[in-house]
């Protein structure tokens, strides 16, 4: 997909977990063995105590849209208008993301209404995790 626009991230060791679980449709998050608390984005250690005691697990794919602005000046890739988006993950821990497969309004998109994640895929290594209206 050469005449893909928009920036594309490259996985590290730390990330590549993440990149793995979007590329099979599953969103990955990480939790810190000493609290239980889940965390987002993805790093080798925990936000919470600095310790390396962190596992992974697969999130529910469930949301609710937290906040967000609709930018109305295009970018590259992007064709204005778009939101820019916060979704609250029941597992505790907010993604900025796009959100899709919805009119880009403040009529379309109320707060806590519920969401599902979705893939884009770019190439063959990288999805990108975008979240919908759920059941739509």
């Amino acid at each position: 997909m050469s005449d893909y626009q928009k920036w594309i991230p490259v996985p590290t060791p730390e990330t590549r977990h993440f990149w793995d679980g979007c590329r099979e449709g599953r969103l990955l998050l990480q939790r810190c063995g000493d609290t239980g608390r889940a965390y987002f984005p993805p790093r080798p250690f925990s936000p919470y105590t600095g310790s390396r005691n962190v596992s992974v697990f697969e999130a529910s794919g469930r949301g609710t849209l937290y906040s967000y602005v609709i930018n109305h000046r295009p970018a590259k890739g992007f064709e204005a208008p778009y939101a820019i988006a916060i979704v609250q993950l029941p597992e505790g821990v907010r993604m900025m993301t796009n959100i899709v497969e919805c009119e880009q309004t403040p009529e379309a998109l109320e707060l806590d209404m519920p969401l599902e994640v979705c893939f884009e895929k770019i190439d063959d290594d990288i999805s990108l995790p975008l979240w919908r209206p759920a059941g739509g």
